[in-house]
């Protein structure tokens, strides 16, 4: 059947599968009903509805202060959305431009660096130090961590697996980059504690701005649209009257 086909008409309203379709996509349990049967079913269901709105209509409901109301509200935020749909659809972005951001920020937001790590976390720093010491002094790291870590990943050894640069603490990060693989750290302090760290493996992968264009692209219009949401409320704000209670 195609979306065009004519399955009911109600009073001169006219229903076409493409109705029903589009009744399907906003129920949690559309599969079971995408069959003959469940089409139907869902035709007769619009076509209830046709009825119910023609009652309505003629009870007069929509001459209701409680309906004008809530469709004031209604349209107000229908028309809030509207206005950003406008603003946002008038922003443009060049290739140039994409280029640029991505060139400033590919280490930080599209970092190619990936980092396999294990940590302790001790609470107190002579202690750490005492842990530090027992490391070097030829206690397994894994073993270690089981010991004395106060942090959740003591009972994998201390493992925090791979992950991308930038998504650790300042200072932890900072650590991992003073390090080379296999190497062992002096105790890191951070605001979670003390951190002794054991770089496993780092890798760095040669992306190309190509390869990532949608992602920097998809990241570049999130802030462009921020951008431009903050500038026109605050024009705005500059000519209205506003008054905070909090």
């Amino acid at each position: 059947m195609t979306e065009k086909k004519l399955l009911a008409e109600v009073n001169g309203k006219q229903i076409f599968l493409s109705d029903v379709y589009e009744l399907m996509q906003g129920m949690q349990d559309s599969e079971r009903f995408n069959n003959e049967e469940g089409i139907h079913v869902l035709t007769d269901e619009l076509i209830n509805q046709e009825l119910i709105l023609k009652d309505a209509k003629e009870q007069k409901y929509d001459q209701d202060d409680e309906f004008i109301e809530e469709l004031e509200t209604v349209k107000d935020n229908m028309l809030k959305n509207y206005a950003m749909h406008k603003l946002f659809d008038n922003i443009e972005i060049s290739d140039d431009e994409l280029k640029e951001y991505y060139e400033k920020n590919k280490e930080s937001l599209f970092s190619p660096v990936t980092y396999t790590a294990s940590h302790i976390l001790i609470e107190d720093l002579e202690q750490a130090n005492k842990i530090y010491e027992e490391i070097n002094e030829g206690l397994d790291f894994a073993k270690a961590a089981e010991k004395y870590s106060k942090d959740p990943s003591a009972n994998n050894g201390g493992q925090l697996g791979t992950f991308p640069k930038g998504v650790m603490v300042k200072e932890f990060q900072e650590g991992l980059d003073s390090m080379e693989v296999g190497e062992i750290s002096k105790p890191v302090k951070t605001q979670f504690g003390y951190h002794i760290i054991k770089l496993d493996d780092k890798k760095e992968k040669n992306t190309s701005f190509e390869e990532i264009k949608d992602q920097v692209r998809s990241t570049y219009e999130m802030i462009k649209r921020q951008e431009v949401y903050v500038e026109l409320v605050n024009k705005l704000a500059k000519n209205a009257e506003v008054k905070k209670f909090y």
